[in-house]
Parts: structure tokens; sequence; C-alpha cells
């Protein structure tokens, strides 16, 4: 059986079905071929992680039902990785590493040097859950509004662990 993981922005407990949004769906049922009575694994980022098993199938949607717990929530240590956001890709590549390596603030730094003029937090957000996803962590992470000092310096807190 492959391993397939996926983040739910739904709580998870025992016996507790588990609405897919579109792209999830297109995703499992599309991408990876699951049918009715498979199971995957999910995570929410405070619960842990649970084996669920596929409900129902639509082209837009699903609902999977969550099964037993198979890992318990584990809390992030108090690491933080403070960096300057480097080109697109390169970017990315840092957010993806910290979050495979268990950090628990990514905090992009502007800094008079600093050649991204813009940081696009839900890019940043969508690459720490695909790599939470494929190293089997159970830590998510949350937005935060971005704070700029004077000066445009310091752009603080846009990617912590919840």
């Amino acid at each position: 059986m492959n391993k397939i993981r996926l983040f739910v922005d739904h709580s998870l407990r025992e016996a507790q079905s588990v609405p897919l949004n579109k792209d999830q769906a297109h995703y499992i049922f599309s991408v990876m071929r699951k049918r009715v009575g498979d199971s995957i694994l999910v995570f929410d980022g405070i619960n842990g992680e649970w084996i669920a098993s596929i409900e129902e199938i639509s082209k837009k949607k699903g609902v999977l039902f969550c099964i037993k717990q198979t890992n318990p929530q584990m809390l992030p240590p108090d690491l933080w990785l403070y960096f300057s956001p480097l080109k697109k890709v390169r970017t990315d590549f840092i957010v993806e590493k910290a979050t495979e390596l268990g950090v628990g603030k990514i905090i992009p730094v502007r800094t008079e040097y600093t050649n991204s003029v813009r940081i696009s937090t839900d890019r940043l957000r969508a690459h720490a859950r695909e790599a939470a996803e494929q190293c089997g962590g159970t830590v998510s992470y949350t937005h935060h509004r971005a704070h700029e000092t004077r000066g445009n310096l310091v752009c603080r807190l846009l990617l912590e662990k919840k």
C-alpha cells in the first residue's frame, strides 16, 4: 500500500467524518486513483495522524471516515529559523527543508539586500504543508500577517507552527 498522507482543515477524532475540498478530492481520486473503501493517512496539526477510509467520492468532493489514531500530535521544538528570502525557488526550498527538519517557526526577514520584493505567504504555507505530508510530520503551519518595522527592514512571523 502506498503511504498517502493528507493535511485536512478539519478536527479529527474516532468515527469522525471529514469532508474533502475540490483540490484534495482531485488529488486522492484522480491522481492517486483511490476508491471507496481504500485507506489513507490524514492529519490536522492538532490531533495527530489518523487512518481514514474513503466513504464517498465525487468529482468535486469526497468524505473520509476516521478509524483510529496512528500517531499522536508532536509538539515542535523551540527552534526558530530567521532567513532573508531569496529568489522564489530557493525560498521554497528553505521552507521545505526547514519543515522537514522540524523547525518550530519559520520567519523571513526582509533586509536591505533582499532580492525578493514580495513574499507569497500562501505559497510558502502550501510548501510547508506538502513537506509535512511527505516527511511524516504531524505539525501544520499557519499564516500570520506580516509586520514591518521602520525602514522596511523586518518582516516578522509569517509562518508559525500551530
